[in-house]
């Protein structure tokens, strides 16, 4: 199995072990997206899954349309899958296991049947099967935090955030021109992985800004779940604000 489907699947075991004996209440425990409680958020994993079935499937367009009714008025993608949500809210919980859980399968079949080379759709635009994997991944961790924070159960760190700090790190283009900023010269990543061994990420051209810190503490910055100065996050160049202003793992 791919690396990425690998721990896409591990991902997807450990948020299953939080939610397959959880009681009533927990469900409606509220995370740290505002205005979702753990059952909102694992309808959104559920949604957003389906539509990367569609994606590696060939069914984008028509999954999509059919998801993300009433999206003509949203104003960004956030807007939108709260949209989405708010469409399907209040699924008896067994329901949305059982629909999250079936999703998750088939979302590994469907990886694992493409050549993960090949390019798909997805929200923001075409990508490979191999990328919308890790953000798929990445997604996944960071909703299992949420998920984790609400139930005050701590998930430690694992060797799962190494594609997650490289999307983070490969897709710093994207950030930049999304906020409309240009970037001063390649960006490097030295970061240090939960087991305490290096994980570099660098360009083929000298680097004008390099980041080092703690690989958990960027995926969280990547994720929106901590402030940049919150970490012991540092670098050395022109861009070091910007790129940890911007940096993300989702569209």
């Amino acid at each position: 199995m791919d690396a990425a489907v690998e721990a896409l699947a591990d991902q997807q075991a450990e948020l299953a072990g939080l939610l397959r004996d959880l009681a009533e209440p927990g469900w409606h425990a509220a995370t740290r997206c505002a205005g979702w409680d753990v059952a909102d958020v694992v309808l959104h994993l559920a949604q957003t899954d389906d539509m990367a079935t569609a994606s590696a499937t060939g069914r984008f367009a028509e999954v999509t349309a059919k998801l993300a009714e009433g999206w003509p008025g949203a104003a960004s993608i956030d807007e939108g899958a709260a949209l989405m949500v708010a469409r399907e809210r209040g699924l008896p919980t067994s329901e949305l296991l059982g629909r999250w859980s079936t999703g998750t399968a088939r979302l590994l079949d469907a990886l694992k049947g493409i050549d993960l080379s090949t390019q798909v759709p997805w929200v923001a635009g075409d990508l490979s099967a191999r990328t919308l994997a890790t953000t798929r991944l990445a997604e996944t961790w960071i909703h299992s935090g949420d998920v984790a924070g609400a139930l005050d159960v701590e998930l430690p760190p694992t060797d799962r955030l190494r594609p997650i700090a490289r999307l983070a790190w490969r897709t710093l283009p994207y950030a930049f021109a999304s906020a409309g900023r240009s970037m001063a010269g390649p960006v490097a990543f030295h970061l240090v992985a939960p087991g305490g061994e290096e994980w570099n990420f660098v360009p083929d051209e000298p680097a004008a800004t390099t980041i080092f810190g703690p690989a958990s503490e960027l995926c969280a910055v990547a994720a929106r779940r901590r402030g940049p100065s919150s970490t012991s996050l540092r670098g050395d160049g022109p861009d070091v604000d910007d790129v940890l202003a911007l940096v993300r793992t989702y569209a």
